[in-house]
Parts: C-alpha cells; structure tokens; sequence
C-alpha cells in the first residue's frame, strides 16, 4: 500500500478517536416532561410518539449510534433544534411553532427524510399521515397563510 494511503488512513483512524473525546452529544439524560398538550384522541398522541417525539418532546429514544462522534453531534443537534421548535414536553412553555406541525407533516416535510431509514416505526402509511395531521390540528391549531 502506498505511503500516502498509510498516512492518510492513520490520520482518519486519529482524527476520529479524538472526535470521541469531544462531549457534545453525549448526554442523553431526557429533561423532565412537564405538560403535554390536551391531544384530541388517543391514537393522535401515539402516532405523535412514533413520528415525532424523539426530536420533539424530553421522551427522545437514544440508539446506540448516538453515542458514537460525529453521528452523535448531528444526532443531538437535531434533538436540541427539534425541541426548540415544538416540544410536546413542555406545553407549559411557548410553543411557537405549534401551529405550523400540521402543515409539515401533511407536506411530508416531518418526520425528516434522514430519521426514517434508521426509524421505519416512524413511517407513515397516508391513512396514518391524515389522522396524524387532523389530530394536530385539533390539538395544536393550524397556521391558516403567511401573516398568522
């Protein structure tokens, strides 16, 4: 093998153990749930759990992978911007966004195409997708256009 080839293999091989060392992503003790929304139906709030909940409530299912540099700083930089937009733990908090969780899940636009290949619970069938968005719309409202 050449030179080169070594070196570089040896300094990827390097540069990922020191990626370990780096902490974030690491801590994966959930907060506390302090309030849920008042969900308009049972199966509403499961369908939430399996599409939803592990970016968007303090309930996130933490796999193995998300111990492991640099996957874990994607995974928890998703986790902390998911629950910075809508976090269904903490109702007792603004929830901005809340009125616009309908509308991204009936454009296919959440759950996030990257989550699902590892999360196949997280597939909605259309039938799942619809009860999904009606219920949030019961639950959380819906942001009507552009200016609400």
């Amino acid at each position: 093998m050449k030179t080169w080839i070594k070196r570089s293999l040896l300094g990827l091989g390097g540069a990922f153990v020191v990626a370990q060392l780096v902490p974030y992503g690491r801590n994966h003790a959930n907060p506390q749930v302090t309030k849920e929304p008042a969900w308009s139906a049972p199966e509403v709030r499961a369908l939430a759990v399996r599409a939803c909940f592990d970016c968007h409530s303090n309930e996130t299912k933490w796999p193995a992978y998300s111990n492991v540099a640099p996957i874990s700083w994607l995974v928890q930089h998703d986790v902390d911007e998911g629950r910075e937009k809508l976090n269904f733990s903490e109702w007792d908090k603004p929830q901005k966004e809340a009125h616009e969780a309908a509308g991204e899940v009936r454009e296919g636009e959440m759950p996030l195409a990257i989550y699902l290949p590892l999360h196949p619970e997280a597939r909605l069938t259309d039938a799942e997708r619809k009860t999904l968005v009606d219920g949030l719309v019961a639950t959380l409202g819906e942001k009507k256009n552009e200016h609400d």
